[in-house]
């Protein structure tokens, strides 16, 4: 064989092997770009939780009347609206506000989870609804919003009702939800609930008392912000890789013990 035929198939080689390495290295810049971006979709709901838990501590009580426990409410003073089975093995303990971005921002990640756990037995969740929002922007909407769920609760209705709240969050700026036709508006997507009970307790603030127990719970109990989920008394969202599929993943293991 010539030189220059050896070189011609060395030079060959090596162009090929210099391909094969670059689309080696693109490979690997491909599949870190994807693990990038499937981490700053799990860290996105922890910031946004971050930038609520900073002001954390400025909700002023309200005089709001007595101490009204929507029908079926559990737990400590009457604070917690159960949805799912009482037999399930696994808790998920959750303190919301509806004023609440980060809130809603898990609500769209694990309902889903959340609802095939549910309605499967494996999991009952606690709901505990809070004014954070209304303390630290002002107004009323988060009061407003959990008193109306409150009373959706008293109907048989609460779980549809939640849904309905979030899937209509105003703004975190805009306190639409003071305005209590608006909640009564939104009570029309939900079947059955459009009622003279549901609308005199939502104009009459009937849980409002209620809803101030549970914000001062909690206070008291120093959670950093909203939304607080507990799993069996641990706090879920503090584990930055927590995704729905883990949750169910800690479910069902829960479950078959």
């Amino acid at each position: 064989m010539s030189e220059k035929n050896h070189q011609g198939k060395r030079s060959a080689r090596q162009r090929l092997a210099a391909e094969r390495e670059k689309q080696k290295s693109a490979e690997r810049r491909r599949r870190t770009l994807i693990v990038a971006a499937t981490v700053v979709c799990v860290l996105g709901l922890a910031a946004v939780i971050g930038v609520v838990a900073a002001n954390s501590g400025k909700h002023k009580s309200s005089s709001a009347g007595p101490v009204v426990a929507p029908s079926g409410a559990q737990g400590k003073d009457s604070l917690a609206i159960p949805v799912g089975r009482d037999g399930a093995k696994s808790t998920l303990t959750v303190w919301e506000d509806f004023r609440c971005p980060a809130c809603q921002a898990f609500e769209t990640a694990y309902r889903p989870t959340i609802r095939e756990l549910t309605d499967s037995g494996k999991l009952r969740i606690e709901y505990h609804l809070v004014r954070l929002i209304d303390g630290n922007l002002g107004g009323t909407g988060s009061l407003r919003a959990a008193n109306a769920a409150a009373c959706a609760q008293d109907a048989g209705k609460f779980p549809a009702y939640h849904n309905v709240l979030y899937d209509n969050q105003p703004k975190e700026t805009d306190d639409a939800f003071a305005d209590n036709t608006k909640l009564i508006q939104l009570a029309g997507k939900v079947s059955g609930l459009s009622t003279p009970a549901f609308d005199k307790c939502v104009k009459d603030g009937t849980h409002d008392g209620w809803v101030d127990k549970s914000h001062q719970a909690f206070q008291a109990g120093s959670f950093s912000g909203t939304p607080t989920v507990l799993l069996n008394g641990k706090n879920i969202l503090q584990d930055q890789t927590m995704t729905p599929a883990k949750l169910k993943q800690m479910v069902e293991a829960a479950d078959t013990k």
